[in-house]
């Protein structure tokens, strides 16, 4: 095999562990997520009749602006993620990537994506990204190292791309079902959140985050707001159901879902341990999207 030859697989190779880094930056399983929330809520918007062109400019918007509040997250945190075992070979606190490199991905995606957003789908649901990545990097980020609350901070965060997928199809706010969506996003945060913490709480302790498992030993608190936030989902949960005729399948459905979560966050407030936490984060993996593709099968109104 011929040098030229070599070098072109070598260069290849580079290329492709470098655009894997960039990926990685990105957390693409969460921007997923993020992804699947707008464009189920869209679709729930418009009554099972969705803006397909509009929902596909939003959802391109969106994985620019989360991509660039996942990469920013990673430098702002880079130190601390050197220090966990399950975060430590990322490319920033590897030194596969530079700081420099990472900026320019921070804002070249977050203008980007903003006025993607703002140009082809609304202002609006523009305005609605950038909140959401300011209050992710600007107040739940740094919040992390201060405070436990940094958990409900960061729910909103989390559950706000909801809204974002409502606006981005014009869909009506005089229908309550964009607030009782936007509060099930809210509240299965935090018996999502919980058992990520305990099962992760030595690592979090020796990076110096405050989490609940964290700051009580006693882990009371940690299920106590796994409960609160598992029972909260069961009635905003039906109410994302509306007055839709002939969907006593789907509030089966959904409620049967929160009953299950609900329980496995009892089981875990009453007894934590990793048995515990980690049914109650496969309980929380089920709930939300069975829940969100429940939705999609609903009848359609009127």
């Amino acid at each position: 095999m011929s040098a030229s030859v070599l070098t072109y697989d070598e260069s290849a190779e580079t290329s492709r562990a470098r655009f894997s880094d960039y990926v990685e930056l990105t957390k693409p399983r969460i921007s997923l997520m993020v992804m699947v929330s707008v464009a189920i809520t869209a679709i729930v918007a418009r009554h099972g009749q969705p803006d397909f062109l509009a929902i596909l400019h939003a959802l391109v918007g969106t994985l620019l602006t989360a991509g660039s509040a996942s990469a920013m997250n990673q430098w702002m945190e880079r130190d601390l993620d050197g220090v966990m075992p399950r975060t430590k070979s990322r490319p920033l606190p590897a030194g596969r990537i530079s700081s420099l490199q990472v900026m320019v991905l921070v804002i070249t995606s977050l203008v980007l994506g903003a006025g993607y957003l703002a140009v082809m789908v609304n202002p609006l649901t523009a305005g609605l990204s950038i909140l959401t990545w300011v209050i992710y990097i600007a107040f739940y980020t740094p919040m992390k190292t201060k405070t436990p609350l940094n958990t409900a901070v960061g729910a909103v965060s989390g559950a706000l791309p909801i809204l974002m997928g409502w606006a981005a199809v014009e869909g009506s706010w005089t229908d309550a079902r964009w607030a009782a969506l936007f509060l099930v996003m809210f509240f299965w945060q935090f018996p999502h959140f919980m058992a990520i913490a305990y099962l992760y709480r030595k690592q979090y302790s020796e990076a110096g985050m405050k989490m609940w498992t964290v700051v009580d030993p006693t882990q009371r608190r940690s299920g106590i707001e796994a409960v609160v936030g598992a029972l909260a989902v069961l009635p905003v949960s039906l109410a994302t159901i509306g007055s839709v005729p002939d969907s006593s399948v789907q509030l089966v459905i959904v409620f049967g879902l929160g009953v299950f979560q609900l329980l496995c966050a009892i089981r875990y407030c009453m007894n934590a341990n990793d048995t515990t936490a980690r049914k109650l984060l496969r309980a929380s993996l089920i709930y939300l999207p069975l829940v969100l593709f429940t939705l999609l099968s609903m009848p359609m109104a009127g």
